[in-house]
């Protein structure tokens, strides 16, 4: 612990008051943060390094308390204070960056207003002298033409835009301390990369100190000088960043390295005589390729699915009376093939247009021009028999499994519910079938009785493939399905995902904005900008030797990339 530490949290106890009892959520936590230096606090969701944040800000929740311990601020006790006198250092002494730009930022007020608002409550500047700086600080966070983007909204900011708007806001008062919670977590690879280059311009600029929480690994080894290792309510590990994450010395450290996907990984591979269970967890499974074979099913004549000469354009919206906007190509003359067992990823930044291929596979929307031929037929579904035998073979699993399940329906019911659509038996056969689901996704069957909310994101992810694997489907589109997740679960779903293809022969279509993702699950890489596919080839080939800049570019984005993580079997 070293001495005159700007931040000084000693022994750190939180306790949360439910209808069951009490839960201690941090316990015996210790650590400092000095003037100017960013520290890293990493761990799995429910670890509990947002709670530790937010025992320092003073904003638990109402049944939450710091029951033991003390948290210190330049000399200041921030633990026993009371509201009104923690209220004026929020903003002036301690700044916050949140999560997520789009619940953080009040959608019926400008950016300006909210801007002012925030500079004004701090004593920091009112009237004319608050627009004007308020234009300084969103020109200082990269947004162009400030003066005119002060009047805006925040659905008229693109997700990299809100973040750096949240940036200005949580720096506007020149904190000495800010906290920035997962401030990059949906934000593609080169979007993220800008705006953390430009917090970091902000923060080394003003002295500012910045404690990150985090669940990226590589960002934490590229962006701090020391992390903070949380799991189960306690730090388990702590120290100079490359030190520790290139020579863990903790078991839960080393676990959060193994399972973060890197450039150093390989395509995921699943013994055959490997069972479901272990194959979940990773133990003693994963194999790598060696680089150099290509997938059996790329020299297969006839693919599974053909996506020829794809486009699609949205009309613009309307002006006013007498015009409208121009239209939006939003993909433009898109090809691959996929053949049968194997895995495609789609990569871009955020509007590239993966995500509208994608919908257009699935025929959720109709293309423009070109197609999509499934064993070399065009897939029709103008009538309900033909949609309900095209629902029966292609089936999504979608980015954020709270939202795409029903929260009234059981995981029963939710399983269930494509089965009864379709016809499929009888109440007995259906009832048998949901138990094989849930064996097959490597869940108790227990859990049938459970609601969504009841679930961690892990096991409503596996509810969700066990819903699109119902009906036997050959083909599963996977649209950001790992990327809500932290690196322990993700690991578990990828090979969970492995492990269903190898055992059911699917086929995956996989979209993502994580590269070292991609890297683990696809054989086959297209990469996406402006609505057209720039390159595509086997992925090792597209990782070791990509032939385009803005592959390149997306490559030399991922956070951490030179870092050499431990992957299990090499």
């Amino acid at each position: 612990m070293s001495e005159g530490a700007l931040l000084q949290v000693r022994d750190l106890e939180v306790t949360f008051t439910t209808d069951t009892g009490t839960v201690v959520a941090v316990s015996g936590v210790s650590f400092d943060i000095r003037e100017g230096q960013t520290v890293a606090v990493v761990g799995e969701s429910g670890s509990g390094k947002s709670t530790v944040a937010a025992a320092v800000l003073g904003l638990l929740p109402s049944n939450g308390s710091i029951t033991a311990g003390t948290v210190t601020l330049q000399g200041t006790q921030l633990s026993g204070l009371s509201p009104r006198r923690m209220q004026p250092l929020r903003g002036r002494v301690l700044g916050l960056v949140p999560q997520d730009p789009m619940t953080n930022l009040n959608p019926t007020a400008t950016i300006g207003r909210q801007l002012i608002e925030t500079l004004e409550d701090t004593g920091t500047a009112a009237g004319a002298q608050a627009r004007e700086r308020a234009t300084e600080l969103l020109t200082e966070a990269g947004i162009g033409q400030a003066e005119e983007r002060l009047r805006a909204y925040p659905h008229q900011f693109s997700g990299g835009m809100r973040q750096r708007a949240l940036i200005a806001i949580g720096l506007s008062a020149s904190p000495e301390l800010l906290i920035a919670d997962e401030p990059t977590s949906a934000l593609d690879v080169t979007v993220q990369k800008v705006v953390l280059d430009q917090m970091e311009e902000l923060t080394t600029a003003r002295g500012t100190a910045v404690m990150l929480i985090t669940h990226d690994l590589g960002l934490a080894a590229e962006r701090a000088s020391n992390v903070l290792v949380m799991y189960r309510g306690e730090l388990v590990e702590s120290g100079p960043a490359l030190e520790l994450l290139t020579d863990p010395q903790h078991e839960y450290t080393k676990r959060l390295l193994a399972a973060a996907p890197s450039l150093a990984s390989r395509r995921i591979q699943i013994a055959k005589q490997a069972g479901v269970e272990g194959a979940v967890e990773g133990e003693d499974l994963l194999s790598v390729t060696d680089g150099h074979d290509e997938p059996a099913q790329e020299a297969q004549d006839e693919p599974l699915i053909r996506v020829e000469n794809l486009r699609k354009v949205f009309p613009g919206a309307r002006r006013g009376l007498f015009g409208r906007e121009p239209d939006v190509v939003a993909v433009d003359d898109v090809s691959f093939d996929m053949h049968r067992g194997s895995t495609v990823a789609i990569v871009g930044e955020s509007g590239s247009g993966k995500s509208t291929v994608a919908r257009m596979l699935l025929h959720l929307l109709e293309p423009t021009d070109g197609q999509v031929l499934l064993e070399g037929e065009p897939v029709q579904v103008g009538t309900q028999r033909e949609e309900i035998a095209f629902r029966r073979r292609v089936q999504p699993v979608f980015q954020d499994p709270y939202s795409s399940l029903d929260p009234l329906f059981t995981v029963f019911r939710t399983i269930e519910e494509p089965l009864r659509a379709h016809a499929f038996g009888n109440p007995k056969e259906r009832a048998a079938r949901v138990y094989e689901l849930l064996d097959q996704v490597a869940l108790p069957q227990s859990m049938a009785r459970r609601y969504p909310a009841e679930l961690s994101g892990g096991q409503r992810q596996r509810i969700a493939i066990a819903r699109a694997l119902a009906l036997q489907p050959e083909v599963v589109v996977c649209d950001e399905a790992v990327s809500a997740l932290d690196v322990i679960v993700q690991s578990q779903i990828l090979h969970l995902l492995a492990e269903l293809q190898e055992r059911l022969g699917l086929t995956y279509l996989f979209i993502s904005h994580d590269l070292a993702v991609v890297r683990q699950i696809a054989d086959h890489t297209c990469v996406m900008e402006k609505g057209r596919i720039v390159e595509q080839g086997p992925t090792d080939r597209v990782f070791d030797s990509p032939e385009q800049p803005y592959t390149q570019r997306l490559l030399a984005a991922i956070p951490g990339r030179d870092l050499e993580l431990a992957v299990p079997g090499t």
